[in-house]
């Protein structure tokens, strides 16, 4: 049941969050209420000591304070900070949060990138009513910072803590 939960949880919020980013330009913040839940129920049941558990939930919240100060300064929206942290908290001070900063904000620059091409070109014009481009269209429209931090989440996870418990628990059964 673990398993299944650290499986299908974390990925589906993250798409659902990219998702929903798209379409209405929010995450909402049952998102990463979800994420820290299932976080904070499932972990300690990995037989993860109490010592790392507490350092998971110490990367959340520096995470959080430094995209909180990115929100104050207009570089980041509120629910993009939220999810950010949230996701944090699943890596843990580890190689995968940092790959997971680094591939997010890669990703995130390459969005900015090909929203802004995407805006300066005719084809904008065309297919900017489609609801899945309206908000690239846009452009009093920010962009949609959700769908690099759920394709980043994505790349790290297989190799996050949680995971590879999960991995490992299958080739033991």
């Amino acid at each position: 049941m673990l398993e299944a939960l650290i499986f299908v949880v974390f990925p589906f919020c993250m798409v659902y969050a990219a998702l929903s980013d798209i379409v209405s330009m929010t995450i909402a913040n049952r998102i990463s209420a979800i994420l820290l839940l299932t976080f904070a129920v499932v972990a300690p049941f990995t037989g993860m000591e109490w010592s790392t558990y507490a350092w998971h939930f110490a990367a959340g919240g520096v995470v959080l304070l430094v995209a909180f100060g990115l929100f104050a300064l207009g570089g980041m929206g509120g629910g993009d900070a939220k999810l950010l942290a949230a996701t944090s908290v699943w890596m843990g001070f580890d190689q995968q949060l940092l790959g997971y900063l680094i591939n997010s904000a890669f990703l995130g620059g390459l969005l900015t990138l090909f929203i802004l091409l995407y805006r300066w070109s005719p084809l904008s014009a065309r297919t900017g009513g489609n609801i899945f481009l309206r908000h690239f269209a846009d452009e009093k429209s920010g962009v949609p910072y959700g769908i690099a931090l759920g394709i980043g989440g994505l790349m790290a996870y297989p190799n996050s803590p949680m995971m590879l418990w999960a991995v490992s628990r299958l080739s033991v059964d």
